[in-house]
C-alpha cells in the first residue's frame, strides 16, 4: 500500500472522527472542553484513555462503535498494520478501504463472519 493513500485515508479518518466530536461538542460545554484536550493530542495516552472513555459514554451507541473503529484504524495505521485483513492477514483492497476506510476484514472474511453470527 503506498504512502499517498495510506495519507488519504488518515486524513478521511481523522475528518470522520472530528465530525462525531463535532456532533458531540454541540451538547454541552464540559464535553467540548474534552474534546479540544483529545485533539490538541498534547496529552499521555492515559490521560487520552480517560477522555475516550468519558466521550464514549456520552455517545449512542451506533457512534460509539464507529468511533472505535475509526480510533482502531488510526492505530493501525501508526503501527503499519493498516489494511491488512485481521483474520487471514490478505491485503484488504484499497476500494474497499475507500468506502470503509476503517474496515478490518477482507470481502471474505467479513462474509463469512456475517454468516457465523447469523
Amino acid at each position: 500500500m503506498n504512502q499517498a493513500f495510506l495519507d488519504e485515508m488518515q486524513k478521511r479518518l481523522l475528518d470522520q472522527r472530528k465530525t462525531i466530536y463535532d456532533s458531540l461538542a454541540g451538547q454541552s460545554e464540559d464535553l467540548r472542553n474534552l474534546i479540544k484536550t483529545v485533539e490538541s493530542g498534547d496529552e499521555a495516552d492515559v490521560a487520552a484513555d480517560a477522555i475516550d472513555r468519558t466521550l464514549l459514554t456520552a455517545l449512542g451507541t451506533q457512534d460509539q462503535n464507529r468511533l472505535m473503529q475509526i480510533n482502531n484504524a488510526l492505530e493501525r495505521i501508526k503501527q503499519n498494520k493498516y489494511g491488512r485483513c485481521v483474520r487471514c492477514g490478505k491485503e484488504i483492497p484499497e476500494e474497499r478501504l475507500e468506502v470503509l476506510p476503517y474496515a478490518l476484514m477482507c470481502v471474505t472474511c467479513a462474509t463469512a463472519e456475517e454468516r457465523r453470527n447469523r
